[in-house]
């Protein structure tokens, strides 16, 4: 992978489009499973402990990396760690996220806004210091209405953005080895569309009879396809089912909620500064935990890194 201009972020995103294709994984594209990384890295904020987020990359370290919610994501970083080798400029936090977000429009679906500087833990030590125990605070795809309600609004989300980025879901399928679920939810997993919502409104859904955790299944156009509890509550519940209903009927809306759903998440913790980047080290000291260094892309020291000194590894 060859090297871009510093802040060339344009350069960056086709140098994602690259990595895309890969033959041998799943569906031949690594594209779902980087929007997955991108969800991960974002999905753990906490608004009451102010904690979590995609800014840090906490995924590189124990006990995130090591969460068995995150599991298979290591693919996800592996398959960008030549575009973080060539560019060591560029933070980890910053490549997971524009990855997922270039990831999406590739596979047909919105332009999400996207803006960089956000910077890295260097050290499991700093990571484990500032962040915290962000554990057990991404969706649990057996559970239901309650348990999506408690862990979107721990993040600040409405019921209509819960149920747009649930539409995620029409990207990649379940593997039973990471999280016990297997299959996947469309006929076509590496194109982004509003079919996530047609087919859940269809009257086909039957518990699936098997040794592994409950889950539903139906056959569409001779392939066959799953949904979770989790799902299955976005149309039990009343509330979420009128936007299910409404993200049916309208790709163009559920394009429009879901890019600036995401584009929220993906910021959740992300607080930048009038430099431009996101350093973590001031808000530990706003929060009692002082780290007297940091890093950002470009620059030297620790305990935070971004930059020209940070190699590209796990």
């Amino acid at each position: 992978m060859a090297a871009v201009k510093e802040g060339d972020y344009d350069g960056i995103r086709e140098q994602v489009r690259k990595i895309l294709k890969q033959p041998g994984y799943d569906d031949g594209s690594a594209g779902p499973v980087l929007v997955r990384l991108a969800w991960h890295a974002s999905g753990n904020f906490s608004l009451v402990e102010h904690s979590g987020g995609s800014n840090g990359a906490g995924m590189r370290f124990p006990p995130e990396s090591v969460d068995p919610a995150n599991a298979g994501l290591h693919h996800a970083i592996s398959f960008c760690l030549p575009i973080q080798a060539a560019n060591p400029w560029l933070s980890h936090s910053d490549l997971w996220t524009l990855a997922g977000i270039t990831a999406i429009e590739a596979m047909g679906g919105p332009k999400i806004p996207w803006e960089p500087g956000r910077t890295d833990y260097s050290t499991a030590e700093a990571a484990a210091e500032h962040r915290g125990d962000v554990s057990a605070r991404l969706p649990d795809g057996a559970l239901g209405a309650d348990h999506i309600r408690e862990i979107f609004g721990r993040m600040g989300f409405s019921d209509r953005e819960i149920v747009a980025l649930s539409g995620a879901h029409a990207l990649g399928r379940c593997h039973e080895d990471r999280s016990g679920f297997e299959g996947q939810w469309v006929v076509n997993p590496i194109r982004f569309s509003n079919q996530y919502y047609k087919l859940l409104l269809r009257d086909i859904w039957k518990p699936r009879e098997w040794k592994g955790p409950f889950q539903y299944e139906a056959t569409v156009a001779g392939t066959k396809l799953m949904m979770l509890p989790t799902d299955m509550a976005l149309v039990q519940d009343k509330e979420f089912k009128v936007w299910v209903e409404k993200y049916a009927a309208d790709q163009d809306l559920f394009f429009k909620d879901f890019a600036m759903a995401f584009a929220k998440l993906i910021e959740l913790g992300v607080e930048r500064d009038d430099t431009g980047f996101a350093q973590l080290v001031k808000k530990a000291a706003r929060e009692g935990k002082p780290l007297d260094q940091t890093q950002r892309p470009g620059g030297g020291g620790c305990p935070f890194a971004g930059g020209q000194k940070r190699d590209a590894k796990l």
